[in-house]
Formats: C-alpha cells, sequence, structure tokens
C-alpha cells in the first residue's frame, strides 16, 4: 500500500506549520498538472495522505507550499516581494508500493527537505 505524505514545521518560531497552503502537482508531456490541493492541520500535516494505493503512479511530481502566505498570517513582517514566496520540491516516485514522506523544515529566509519515513 504505496503512500504519499507530508509535514511542515516551522523553524523560524519552533512549531507545526498550521495553515500552509499545499499543492501537489504530477508531470505530464503537458508540464506539471496540479492533482491535489491542501491545508496543513495544528500537527503541520494533511488530514490524510496526498497519494495513496491505485493513486500513485512512478513519475516525476512537484509540491508547492505557501510558505510567504504562512508567515504573514502570523504576523511576520516580510518584504514587499519575499525571498522565499512558494517552496517547490520536486522528487520522483520509482515505487508505487512504498511510503515516501516530504517533510519541509522552513523559515521565511530558509528551507530544508529529505525523504522521511
Amino acid at each position: 500500500m504505496g503512500r504519499l505524505t507530508t509535514h511542515v514545521l516551522d523553524t523560524a518560531n519552533g512549531t507545526p506549520g498550521e495553515g500552509i497552503e499545499i499543492t501537489l502537482f504530477r508531470q505530464t508531456s503537458d508540464g506539471f498538472i496540479p492533482i491535489v490541493r491542501t491545508l496543513t492541520n495544528q500537527d503541520g500535516r494533511t488530514d490524510s495522505p496526498l497519494l495513496e494505493d491505485a493513486n500513485i503512479e512512478p513519475g516525476k511530481y512537484q509540491l508547492q507550499f505557501n510558505t510567504a502566505q504562512y508567515f504573514i498570517n502570523r504576523g511576520t513582517s516580510l518584504d514587499d516581494i519575499p525571498f522565499l514566496d512558494d517552496v517547490v520540491i520536486r522528487f520522483g516516485i520509482s515505487d508505487r508500493h512504498a511510503h515516501y514522506h516530504v517533510p519541509l523544515l522552513v523559515s521565511p529566509y530558509s528551507f530544508s527537505t529529505y525523504r522521511g519515513s
């Protein structure tokens, strides 16, 4: 039973990234097509996997996290043109039966990710 999950940690404030809009895209011959849009919950996670079981296909994907709006909503003062507006992570899925977890650790000026478990 494969699945794709994510979560966001706000490293600037030491809290889960609650209320961050996430869009998942799948690469096709026409480019990256949006397939899922959701918000993170109070734990910085989505309420359900972004993809699971029959919906997972091997291929290239992209996660877009609307982080600037999140920090603005928290009252963080950002430049008129934020240094990080949307954080985009492109990754591949090769095994449709595996669990792919793509966490985001983010501040207004930096981010990090890795393949989690």
